[in-house]
This record gives C-alpha cells, structure tokens and sequence, in this order.
C-alpha cells in the first residue's frame, strides 16, 4: 500500500510540473521580452496569406510552394506547402529527420522503397497525415491535384536515392 500511495503521489507531482511547464512555457525562468516585441510567438495563417512560388530545385518545377511558418534552411521547427498538378511524382528520397505530411487538399500517395512502384503506394484523402522517419527512403506522388503540408526540424535536406532523379542535378547537368 504504501508503495502505490508513493508511486501515486510521485505522479500527480510529475504531472503538476508538467502543467506549470506548459502553461508558462518554461522551467521557472523567465527573461522579459525586448521592448515592442509580443510576448506570444503566435503563428496564424489564412491560406489567402500564403505567397506561393516555384518549389525548391530538389523538386520537380511544375509544382508550387509555400513557406508557412520557420525557415526549412535553418535548424528549427519550419513548416512549409507543396500544390501539385495530378501525376506530380516525387522520387525515392530521404530526410535527416523525420518528415510529417499532412493533406491539405486532394489524393496524396506514399510509398517506401528504393523504387518507385505505383502498386505500393497509400492513397491519402484530404485530412490524412502520414510519418516519414529520418532516413527512410519513401516516394510520392499527387493521384489527383492536392496540396500537402510539410512540418519537421530543419535545416531541410532531400537526398535522393539515384542521384539522376535529382532534378536539381539534371538542372546543373544542362538538361
């Protein structure tokens, strides 16, 4: 009995730290925030508020991309939007780090493998998410015009598996 009274107490103490740290944000120290700078690191977007642009060179270019919070280039938490036309297809690759796709809009597919391989693929309807882990070699494609979001730590890297799929390399290569 008494083990479970102090394993109960442990627990509820754990978990009234917890919710301090959460609520406040920290660990009980607190520095005042520079003069006119918001306390809150609030990020709201509307999607009228994006600015879509090409994709970066590591894509394919008749897609369109969005920054939506963070800057992928660096190290931190970036989240990012890809517009793509039906059959846009993204070729085996991986990440550093995890890479968390949620869709947006439309029929997103993934696959994991060293090859591209249509029969393989998971269809994912608008409001699917799906969890690529760090170094997984995994392919996409757009089964019909969709939009997806891309959240991770950056900095952002998209190494693929045969360097020939790199359109960035076939960029360079005068193709």
């Amino acid at each position: 009995m008494r083990k479970v009274l102090l394993c109960t107490t442990a627990a509820l103490l754990i978990a009234a730290v917890g919710l301090a740290i959460a609520q406040t944000g920290t660990t009980g120290t607190t520095t005042p925030p520079a003069q006119g700078m918001s306390t809150s690191n609030m990020v709201a977007t509307t999607p009228a508020d994006l600015k879509w642009g090409p994709p970066p060179p590591v894509f394919e270019p008749n897609a369109q991309f969005a920054l939506v919070s963070g800057d992928p280039s660096k190290a931190g938490i970036y989240t990012v939007r890809l517009k793509m036309p039906a059959g846009y297809k993204i070729m085996p690759h991986f990440h550093p780090t995890d890479e968390n796709v949620t869709v947006i809009s439309g029929t997103f597919a993934l696959g994991s493998g060293d090859k591209f391989d249509d029969a393989t693929l998971k269809s994912l309807p608008a409001g699917s998410f799906g969890l690529l882990p760090a170094q997984m070699h995994h392919y996409a494609m757009a089964k019909t015009a969709c939009v997806v979001q891309v959240h991770g730590m950056g900095p952002f890297s998209l190494t693929y598996v045969n360097p020939a799929d790199d359109p960035s390399m076939k960029k360079t290569m005068g193709k």
